[in-house]
């Protein structure tokens, strides 16, 4: 299994379906904070459909590369990254996340997500990087600009306003300092 560094004392690596206790403790300790950002089918409720999660996204990165990867604190799983799909079809592929409240304010899931965005553009050729969030979402929107990503249009598909946020390799290339905070 392979770790990427996102700071002092933080990591970024794979969730598999067999860390499903570890997942689900997770959502527990910020499933109040999450629930109105993330979808119902990803708040697991124990450990069966924990393990659903994990695997959904486990057979996705078998498939297409799409996939779920954790993001640890001192050891302690506080969150994470996932690319919610990959069409290689049309070049897009769709970035998400998650992240306990008191593991905030630290640049992780800028830092988690940025690698993820240039792994599928250099890596799976992807045309584009979308990031659906709710309107009323700021800590999402932030990321999305520290990212470098610009709002494409709204998404009015649902029953609460959405955005649609999205980077091309063109622009994920070009030089930005403020879209990577340091390490350190």
């Amino acid at each position: 299994m392979y770790t990427q560094p996102l700071g002092p004392g933080a990591e970024l690596a794979p969730l598999e379906p067999w860390q499903a206790g570890e997942f689900l403790a997770n959502l527990d300790r910020c499933r109040s904070h999450i629930a109105p950002w993330v979808g119902a089918s990803f708040l697991a409720t124990d450990l069966e459909s924990a393990e659903a999660v994990l695997r959904r996204y486990w057979d996705a990165q078998a498939a297409t590369g799409a996939g779920i990867h954790g993001i640890r604190l001192d050891g302690v799983l506080v969150g994470g990254v996932m690319f919610v799909s990959i069409d290689t079809a049309t070049g897009v592929a769709e970035i998400g996340c998650w992240l306990e409240p008191a593991a905030q304010g630290r640049g992780l899931v800028t830092r988690a997500a940025g690698l993820l965005i240039d792994w599928a553009f250099r890596e799976r050729d992807m045309r584009r990087v979308i990031w659906h969030t709710l309107s009323a979402n700021a800590p999402s929107i932030s990321t999305a600009r520290r990212l470098g990503l610009t709002y494409l249009e709204p998404d009015d598909s649902g029953d609460e306003p959405m955005e649609i946020w999205s980077i091309t390799p063109e622009q994920w290339h070009a030089p930005r300092p403020e879209r990577h905070p340091p390490i350190g």
